[in-house]
């Protein structure tokens, strides 16, 4: 048999790396358009700050090193410009000019492109090496501007590793947060992350033009859609990417929205033609939305699942519903994600919880304990929908927990009895995940009942705000006309309570949650509308953003380290 992939990388490798272990007598031949056949593309961003010193570090294989362990024919500098899906050959454009390469079995995986636009020798995309290279030699050359437009995952990659490198960055984000599919209350925290680090953010704007500068011609004007000005002496595109598909769309090979179409098994709609990674329509685990996920680690999964349906196609495994994780480090801090965010949750109609918890990442009494902020999204049958993690440490555990326990199938109450790994070091008796359940579970049975910071505006005007933070936390601010009782006073002076609200409902709040809750229970058993602020004053103040001071009220009284 003759397997022809095209595009290397992460799906087209692991099908052909694969497709070799299963089939030592089959010819499997991969097509590459450019220079490096297997490299560590999420690396990219560490070599331009320098981290990653040689970019040969980059080059996970080599046609060379796979020839010798893979028997593969990798072939560099191929770029197939048509395919026959009647003769089975494809196209492919050569160094030594145009030839036609016959296959048994083809398996697309051109991976997508880069969203362009702008004409300048100081416009780079990062997405290969030569990208990496030709910016790390800016930097090293005195680049002492740049402009990073978009704020996904690479985009704070690259303004994270430019800021290291002494480099003064603005930051360019057409959404109205940084790493738009994360939560806006923990977007913020990113954001300020960023601000330490020395990058300015330009949010709900985006870049219009990109022109040679007067002050020199080595520098580019930005031109921001708010009028803003950025000098810069290189410019990183990272403003989104789209499946590269054309070629094989025009051979008719189905697609939706510029992404191909594929079979649980990776089959296309042409016989002998499979597809896998950044160009194929993914099925969301979570909502069921339709589309491509450009992330490596389902990319290099799906790759090898294909190499099984060509092979063993009686025992393959089908390709499973993405659910899309992914984390990315900005400074001192990790951000992530699993599952369906709010918004997402919200166009597909699914009603649901969202839970807010902003526990330590192990044993709060042990030393160097810091709090992973949480956003946990949960449906009203208990259904576990999605994650979301901001903090210094232990982000990355409780997203690789909650991935797991999506793909599992279970319940937002299974995380309670998790069995999760605990030392004081490293997790707590109660772990985040395990509260997470939790709360999941008393919200499920109604033993505790949320409120929003979504809600601020509604509940000033109708309810009784009762903050049970001690005096000293109150003081540095504190919702307007809000009724400070500290939770371990209320039950003797209820009564207080009851003629401050004059029959209206009670939306309890603190710092992080906890102690508004024990409040709660306390105000429903005697007879109280009761509500707990989701999250306390830490999620409000991050929903808020900078208005916050404005609309918090602050005392005199002297403030202190807030607790939970």
């Amino acid at each position: 048999m003759k397997i022809v992939i095209v595009g290397g990388v992460a799906a087209g490798m692991s099908a052909a790396a694969r497709a070799r272990r299963l089939d030592e007598s089959a010819e499997i031949v991969v097509l590459e358009r450019g220079e490096h056949v297997s490299f560590a593309g999420c690396g990219l961003p560490y070599h331009v700050g320098g981290e990653i010193g040689s970019a040969d570090a980059l080059l996970v294989q080599t046609p060379a090193s796979l020839q010798a362990a893979l028997r593969l024919d990798v072939r560099t500098r191929h770029n197939v410009v048509g395919l026959d899906a009647d003769a089975r050959t494809v196209r492919v454009r050569t160094p030594d000019g145009e030839q036609a390469i016959g296959y048994d079995a083809l398996v697309l995986a051109p991976g997508a492109q880069a969203v362009l636009g702008f004409d300048s020798p100081r416009v780079r995309t990062l997405r290969t090496v030569p990208d990496a290279v030709t910016i790390r030699g800016w930097v090293d050359a005195g680049a002492r501007r740049a402009v990073v437009l978009g704020a996904g995952f690479i985009g704070l990659e690259a303004a994270e590793q430019l800021a290291a490198a002494g480099v003064a960055v603005d930051l360019v984000e057409r959404a109205d947060h940084v790493l738009p599919p994360l939560e806006p209350e923990l977007a913020i925290l990113v954001r300020e992350e960023l601000t330490r680090l020395g990058v300015t953010v330009h949010e709900s704007t985006s870049a219009t033009a990109v022109t040679p500068a007067e002050s020199g011609a080595d520098r580019d004007v930005v031109v921001l859609s708010d009028g803003a000005r950025l000098e810069a002496d290189l410019v990183v595109l990272s403003v989104g990417v789209r499946p590269d598909t054309a070629v094989f769309a025009a051979a008719g090979v189905a697609t939706e929205r510029g992404a191909i179409v594929v079979d649980e098994h990776g089959h296309t709609n042409l016989p002998h033609v499979w597809a896998a990674g950044d160009a194929i329509v993914s099925t969301d685990a979570v909502t069921g939305a339709r589309r491509p996920v450009p992330l490596a680690g389902p990319a290099n999964r799906a790759g090898r699942l294909v190499a099984d349906a060509i092979l063993r196609p009686e025992t393959a495994r089908p390709i499973p519903a993405a659910v899309g994780t992914a984390v990315v480090r900005v400074g001192r801090l990790a951000a992530g994600l699993t599952g369906a965010n709010r918004e997402s949750l919200v166009r597909a109609g699914i009603s649901h919880h969202t839970l807010h918890l902003h526990p330590t990442q192990h044993a709060g009494w042990f030393p160097g304990a810091t709090q992973v902020h949480l956003v946990v999204h949960v449906g009203q049958d208990g259904r576990l929908l999605g994650g979301q993690a901001v903090g210094a440490d232990g982000v990355d555990k409780r997203l690789d927990v909650l991935a797991t326990a999506i793909r599992a199938g279970l319940g937002a109450e299974d995380l309670i009895d998790l069995d999760l790994a605990y030392a004081p070091p490293f997790g707590a008796a109660k772990d985040p995940i395990n509260l997470a359940g939790m709360v999941a579970g008393n919200v499920l049975d109604g033993t505790l009942r949320l409120w929003h910071a979504a809600d601020l505006d509604e509940v000033m005007a109708s309810a009784l705000v009762l903050d049970v933070r001690s005096r000293q936390e109150f003081a540095t601010g504190s919702i307007p006309g809000s009724l400070n009782i500290p939770h371990t006073e209320l039950r003797e002076r209820l009564e207080e309570v009851r003629e401050a609200a004059a029959g209206r409902p009670v939306r309890v709040t603190c710092q992080s949650g906890v102690r508004a809750h024990i409040a709660h229970r306390v105000l429903t058993h005697a007879g109280f509308d009761s509500a707990s602020l989701s999250g306390g004053m830490l999620t409000l103040r991050a929903a808020l953003g900078s208005p916050a001071a404005d609309r918090l009220t602050r005392a005199d009284a002297p403030a202190k380290e807030p607790v939970r």
